[in-house]
């Protein structure tokens, strides 16, 4: 199921003449003794001058009488009534005017998500949102056509009549800048359009329903669209995975009819690239009900996303194909569903991981772990100098960071770069400790390490998943764990370029860092 996409392109037409059905301006909010009055407690943002003066300088006050206030996101609509070639101005809240610099790419990214969403059933949209002409220019751009892409996402779900009310998302979007033809700025276009497809097809896959994408459907979905992109394909299904001796993903997908699968998705640069070697590993958990540790039932629908970092990796593995960076790439995708069955693992099993360590098994409902710490042993055991793991894990990093906030645990400096590429996209993320009397409690008495500290119930549960997962590191090889059981579904309103549902947290970070290690080693 493919959601409707959205078209982008560059112009450098005056916004004042372009034959578009909206014209997107920024306006930023003034406070103290700036703002004088409501039509002064607005002011334009640059790429808005051509539209301002077709208004005789009555735009801010005209705005602020339909409530406008430049708070961030807020879009106000304003029929133009032939001042301007396009029948309808939208103006959206930049914040507070920044201090001798525009606005942050975060700020632009949002707002252009905010007013593409708000102009559905607009099929020709053209922003004039303040894209500085220096070296913040491609930073600012590209945040403006990613925000702008997102914007437009809307799940093409599974209704069978037709729903008048719904309008269609924008089909195409045109971004004024000071010159179209500016080989930097096609290339910020083309590099936004191919992000933005893989995080449109990872929030497809996620809002997806649970029993139209089991760990076998799911698994053939991610090697079709891996083959067409371009990329090297290896499944293991559930044969291979018992005589290979995976036995984290064996024994939590053996309580389902739909067996587990692993997805191993191959990028290799020309040449060899850098030389470094990047592996990418996404808990999939199609539906966690919790096993036999059962879920309470408010709010299990929302398990249908425990396979967000599964979906994240594979859906950056296919813009990494596009993007041909020059760095060796390899994803790991465990796949499987924890159902209660007469068949499923419980509490108080031992269990014998990939890389021969035993577990005791002391909650089913701590599942990811175990299919990941498998997964992590063979991308260890294939070879790679950096490790990127990614999970909707654990509830403690909602209770921790938030909903937007990422918690990432590791190698200490690896811990750094995943912060700074959260950063540089807007994919927040916190480095967290690995504690050693965390570890302490997860001494088993039967076995090598048990799977949750007993001693510690829920206290430190998100410190506690990235303890365990170290266990499966092999020693030299930098690696991070990001806990994205918050930023990747949005279960609220629509915000900014977040549409509800799936986020396609953390695909843009993952990219980013990347292209880092592409450049910096």
């Amino acid at each position: 199921m493919t959601s409707p996409s959205t078209t982008l392109s560059l112009v450098d037409t005056d916004p004042a003449e372009l034959a578009v059905d909206a014209i997107v301006i920024g306006v930023h909010s003034q406070t103290g003794d700036a703002a004088d009055g409501p039509a002064a407690a607005l002011l334009l943002a640059s790429g808005a001058e051509s539209i301002a003066a077709a208004f005789d300088g009555k735009l801010t006050e005209t705005l602020a009488l339909l409530g406008a206030t430049g708070s961030p996101g807020e879009v106000v609509k304003l029929a133009t009534l032939g001042t301007v070639t396009a029948p309808l101005v939208a103006a959206v809240g930049l914040g507070p005017e920044p201090s001798g610099a525009a606005p942050a790419p975060e700020t632009l990214r949002r707002a252009a998500g905010a007013a593409v969403r708000a102009l559905a059933g607009a099929p020709r949209v053209a922003l004039a949102l303040p894209v500085p002409d220096d070296a913040d220019a491609a930073a600012a751009l590209r945040a403006v056509a990613e925000g702008a892409l997102l914007g437009s996402y809307r799940f093409a779900g599974y209704k069978t009549r037709p729903q008048p009310a719904r309008r269609e998302p924008v089909a195409e979007v045109l971004v004024a800048v000071p010159d179209a033809g500016d080989a930097g700025a096609r290339a910020e276009i083309d590099r936004a359009t191919i992000v933005a497809g893989a995080v449109r097809r990872t929030r497809d896959w996620v809002n997806a329903a649970p029993n139209e994408l089991r760990p076998p459907t799911f698994a053939d979905a991610v090697a079709e669209a891996a083959r067409e992109a371009g990329l090297g394909v290896e499944v293991l299904d559930e044969a291979a995975l018992r005589e290979g001796g995976y036995g984290g993903i064996t024994a939590v997908g053996q309580g389902s009819e739909a067996p587990p699968r692993l997805v191993k998705l191959t990028w290799t640069p020309e040449g060899g690239g850098s030389g470094k070697r990047v592996a990418l590993v996404g808990k999939g958990i199609t539906f966690d009900t919790g096993g036999v540790s059962i879920k309470p039932a408010q709010g299990m629908w929302e398990m249908k996303s425990d396979m967000a970092g599964a979906a994240a990796v594979a859906g950056a593995m296919l813009a990494v194909a596009a993007l041909r960076p020059a760095v060796a790439v390899t994803a790991y995708v465990p796949m499987a569903e924890n159902m209660p069955s007469g068949s499923s693992y419980r509490p108080g099993d031992v269990i014998t991981m990939y890389n021969g360590k035993k577990v005791e098994v002391l909650n089913t409902d701590a599942e990811g772990r175990l299919i990941l710490g498998d997964a992590i042993a063979r991308a260890c055991e294939d070879g790679c100098d950096y490790l990127f793991e990614t999970s909707t894990l654990t509830g403690g990093q909602v209770v921790a960071l938030g909903k937007r906030i990422a918690g990432v645990m590791g190698t200490p400096e690896l811990c750094e770069r995943v912060k700074a590429a959260g950063e540089a996209v807007g994919e927040l993320a916190w480095p967290m400790p690995l504690p050693d009397d965390v570890r302490k409690g997860m001494d088993s008495e039967v076995a090598d390490i048990s799977q949750v500290n007993a001693g510690m119930d829920r206290a430190g549960h998100m410190l506690q998943g990235g303890v365990f997962l170290r266990e499966f590191v092999t020693d030299g090889v930098a690696w991070t764990h990001i806990d994205v059981a918050g930023p990747s579904y949005h279960s609220g309103e629509a915000t900014g370029y977040w549409t509800k549902g799936g986020t396609g947290v953390p695909v843009r970070m993952l990219l980013q860092l990347v292209d880092d290690i592409a450049a910096n080693g």
